[in-house]
């Protein structure tokens, strides 16, 4: 299987109380039924927990501007217990010809740890007990 990065995104705090913003780019990894401005899929996240989410575009405009709805996206924000500044990365891989392509998302929720020469050193959120607190 081939895995594909689709985005990374760091978090604000209308993304956690509202909806994800989903970068335009990422919408061709997604299949829409004809005439619908929504589609639901799941992810698996770091411990194997499987997510349903919906993303959704706009009806009207030039542009889709899409999202990952609050109705789907609020519980994983709990659940992980995300804040500003966290990231979350979602991935795809897929298998097979184009006609028969299979096709599975990931989802990735992280916390920046420390600063190491530098950089940014990101863990799991389910691993940041193993770290402590950045200061």
């Amino acid at each position: 299987m081939e895995q594909v990065h689709l985005f990374t995104k760091k978090l604000k705090p209308t993304h956690i109380s509202h909806a994800l913003s989903f970068p335009t780019h990422a919408l061709e990894a997604f299949s829409f039924p004809e005439g619908a401005h929504t589609t639901r899929f799941e992810a698996v996240d770091a411990t194997d927990n499987i997510w349903g989410f919906c993303l959704s575009t706009r009806l009207t405009g030039a542009h889709p501007k899409p999202v990952l709805l609050r109705s789907s996206w609020r519980r994983f924000v709990e659940e992980k217990g995300l804040v500003p500044e966290d990231r979350v990365a979602f991935f795809m891989e897929r298998s097979g010809e184009a006609d028969g392509m299979i096709r599975r998302y990931t989802v990735r929720a992280q916390r920046k740890v420390m600063i190491l020469m530098g950089q940014d050193v990101w863990v799991d959120v389910e691993d940041v007990p193993l770290y402590g607190p950045l200061n």
